[in-house]
């Protein structure tokens, strides 16, 4: 029996020992392979990765003896092929979380928790084209995995096991004890940090007092007079309400403008601060795209995973809607699907006019080339701005145009792209200075590429809005989303930092201001402003986070700002001059770098600090505390089910996604049960507002019943929302046909010819209205074109017969 003990065990630490040594070589290849700051010795950074590696296989192998003992018992002939098969799918975990990190420079933690399965590959193909060069790595660990389990099963005994174990613990005992800074994020071993990211998501999920002992108010709610209009002193006033365009830069980082570190490559926007009031020391409120739209326009907390995440909307006011309420025409611009990370449910909760992402460029405008992989992210930065010029021309004035560029992101790809990498080579070879080393710009050209083109797409669209009629009354407000991932961040504060520029004919004078701001602070300093000075309709009382923009020249900060660093965490906050990040507390100088101090009292008030803003930030956006509904006029409510349908939705629904609930939902249709099948396309709507095929299948049922006004209503609102979904145009031509409405196909039919539609069906239902209403010529023109293509179809050579008779 014993042998059979030391048999089992043996085997078992061979799999432990394979599995560390895979892990090992992991780590070794990530430290080829990435860029780290040149302060760090590479010797201590192999033994802080060897260290943590080995106390997380440590830790599994403690974890899963128990099974592994179990197993051996129960089903001992194929115990050893069920854990080769386990760790071999750490390994592999492992491996995808390594170039998930050499990729973005971060590890993937709690963040994961906050992205949709469709947002997770999007984001993941946008960087990784997808073929088999992309999988060989991983065919050849699961070979190198056997191979170094058959040597250790030749050459690891008993006896060699006990004594190697031995070893490595008192040795990387020792080694932890030493080397504290072996903690660090950046050297934790990639699967043992993502779980217990996770974990103390969870954790922490569980401990924020959303109840805050009984609390019931607003904590945010103030008077609007509270919010000082510390803008006046800079601007001219007009007379009529200025326009507002906010341009918000994919990636720009202030390390890529003005005298920063990787200056050099946005002459534009480096112009631009002479003549704006530029913030020089200025940060994002989380360290990726979801967090701009509700952080600068609102003024907003984060909630669990980042606001646009909060799937029940919480009641609140913003930029959007106020101005909205107050005769603005209000736009957002963008080349990717405004779907991606909810941006369109936030935007149509704020009743903005008009959304232009992905689905309405049409085939004049030139979409970013597909990777390899087939993966676009939809349309670039200079197609963008053409898109709003072109759109703006009949809107009415005053308008908002928020406008969300794309190019600055993996895959940094673009139009033109041969010419901005010379371009880059140009400035390599001038005698221009530049902060960073000539080999840094060579390794990341298509970064500083892309950058030169987002700088120049800028330019030319500020120089055609120049020539604008209402630019007088104009005001820019443009800064980034966060700073891009790719390049190495110098510390922990740098991926927040990014430029603001207001910029506009109005300004009395250019200032450059060295005191800190956030997204946080645009909108409340904004729509003070706009109220003070503009007959806007007064409003008492506001829910912002902030109390807006701090405009003293020199260094300092007199807000309290929690980042949000990715969904799932807020683990960093800025008080004073101080950035607490992670457990550590790091002061931060006048230039905007930080460097570790030690100060025990100011820690523990910091965090104090920030515990409080997680509980407030729980309690607001989980009990629906940050703006009363009773104040809120600006509210578009969402579908509301009553408590019967939300039981019908949760019985019909139960373990389907919205593909297999649109099609439960027209099966529903056909069935002929209208109630039911539109309660489901509400349900997928209110999560899914563009969702076309839903929203046709709704106004289908209603035109079904004889509900042609709604029916009408219905798929109007899908070809506004989706101009180029030729079904749309399919509805809409049945409808007015079963409605004897033929005069209406004829503006409908024209707009689907001008958006270069080509399903033939609309163009033969147009022949069929045309021929009743007697215009036999136009529709003998309609048939006579498709039957040069479609020549054998049955049905456009019946219907021909019948004009000829």
């Amino acid at each position: 029996m014993k042998l059979k003990i030391s048999k089992l065990l043996t085997s078992y630490f061979q799999l432990v020992f394979t599995l560390l040594i895979l892990l090992w070589i992991g780590s070794f290849v990530e430290w080829l392979l990435t860029d780290y700051d040149k302060n760090l010795s590479a010797l201590n950074i192999i033994v802080y990765k060897l260290l943590n590696d080995f106390w997380a296989v440590t830790f599994l192998g403690i974890v899963f003896f128990p099974l592994f003992w179990l197993f051996g018992l129960i089903l001992k002939k194929y115990t050893t092929s069920v854990f080769q098969v386990l760790f071999l799918i750490i390994l592999l975990i492992q491996a995808s979380l390594i170039k998930y990190s050499l990729t973005t420079h971060i590890n993937l933690g709690a963040d994961l928790l906050g992205y949709s399965y469709n947002d997770m590959y999007t984001t993941v193909t946008s960087s990784v084209s997808l073929s088999l060069y992309t999988f060989l790595p991983f065919l050849l660990l699961i070979g190198l995995f056997y191979g170094v389990y058959w040597f250790l099963k030749k050459w690891l005994n008993g006896s060699r096991v006990l004594i190697i174990s031995i070893l490595l613990i008192l040795i990387f005992g020792s080694l932890k004890l030493v080397f504290a800074d072996a903690s660090n994020e950046l050297f934790q071993n990639k699967t043992q940090y993502l779980v217990t990211e996770i974990i103390n998501f969870h954790t922490e999920k569980y401990k924020s007092n959303a109840n805050l002992y009984g609390r019931d108010d607003y904590p945010l709610l103030k008077s609007s007079s509270k919010i000082n209009d510390v803008l006046k002193p800079f601007f001219n006033i007009s007379k009529s309400k200025p326009n507002i365009v906010i341009i918000m830069v994919e990636g720009l980082g202030g390390e890529f403008v003005g005298n920063h570190t990787y200056a050099g490559f946005t002459p534009y926007l480096d112009s631009l601060i002479s003549k704006s009031l530029y913030w020089e020391n200025f940060v994002s409120n989380t360290g990726r795209t979801f967090g701009i739209l509700p952080s600068l326009t609102a003024s907003l907390p984060f909630g669990d995973t980042g606001f646009l995440e909060i799937h029940n909307t919480p009641s609140h006011i913003s930029l959007i809607s106020i101005l909205k309420a107050n005769g603005y025409t209000t736009s957002y611009y963008s080349g990717d699907p405004s779907s991606f990370d909810r941006k369109i449910n936030f935007l149509e909760y704020n009743q903005i006019d008009d959304v232009i992402d992905e689905s309405k460029y049409g085939p004049k405008y030139q979409k970013t080339a597909a990777n390899e992989g087939g993966f676009s992210w939809g349309y670039p930065d200079e197609e963008i701005f053409k898109k709003m010029l072109e759109s703006i021309q009949n809107k009415k004035l005053p308008r908002l145009d928020i406008v969300m560029t794309l190019t600055n992101h993996e895959p940094f790809s673009f139009p033109n792209k041969e010419k901005y990498l010379k371009r880059v080579d140009s400035i390599l070879n001038s005698e221009k200075i530049l902060k960073i080393d000539r080999d840094k710009v060579v390794e990341n050209k298509a970064i500083f590429a892309s950058l030169l083109y987002t700088d120049t797409s800028i330019k030319n669209f500020m120089e055609a809005y120049v020539k604008r009629p209402e630019y007088e009354n104009t005001i820019f407000i443009i800064t980034g989303d966060h700073r891009l991932i790719p390049i190495t961040q110098k510390d922990k504060l740098c991926r927040f930092h990014v430029p603001l520029y207001i910029t506009s004919p109005l300004l009395k004078k250019a200032v450059t201001f060295k005191s800190v701001s956030s997204h946080w602070d645009i909108t409340p300093s904004l729509v003070s402003f706009l109220m003070n000075n503009y007959n806007l309709n007064p409003i008492e009382e506001v829910s912002w986070i902030s109390e807006g923009l701090d405009t003293a020249k020199q260094f300092r900060n007199i807000h309290q700002i929690a980042f949000m660093r990715y969904k799932g965490k807020i683990n960093d906050f800025m008080y004073k001059d101080y950035l607490y990040s992670a457990g550590d507390l790091y002061k931060i100088n006048s230039h905007f770098g930080i460097y570790k101090v030690k100060e025990d009292e100011l820690l523990k008030t910091i965090k104090d600090s920030l515990e409080k803003f997680k509980n407030i930030n729980a309690y607001l956006t989980k009990r629906n505390k940050i703006y009363p509904d009773s104040l809120n006029i600006y509210r578009k409510p969402n579908f509301k089910f009553t408590d019967t349908e939300k039981a019908t939705i949760k019985k019909l629904t139960k373990e389907l996604n919205y593909d297999q609930i649109f099609f439960l939902a027209r099966e529903k249709a056909f069935n002929k049960e209208y109630k039911t099948a539109q309660l489901l396309c509400n349900y997928i709507l209110n999560e899914l507002p563009n969702h076309a095929d839903a929203r046709t299948l709704k106004g289908r049922t209603f035109a079904w019943n004889g509900q042609y006004k709604k029916a009408e209503a219905a798929f109007l609102n899908v070809l506004k929302r989706n101009p180029y979904y030729s079904d749309g145009y399919v509805a809409l031509l049945d409808l007015y046909w079963w409605s004897d409405q033929d005069k209406k196909s004829v503006a409908i039919y024209k707009k689907a010819l001008k958006n270069e539609i080509t399903n033939p069906s609309v163009s033969f239902k147009m022949a069929k209205a045309l021929k009743r209403m007697e215009d036999i010529q136009q529709s003998n023109f309609i048939i006579d074109s498709l039957l040069l293509k479609y020549s054998e179809n049955k049905e456009y050579k019946s219907f021909k017969n019948t004009l000829q008779n």
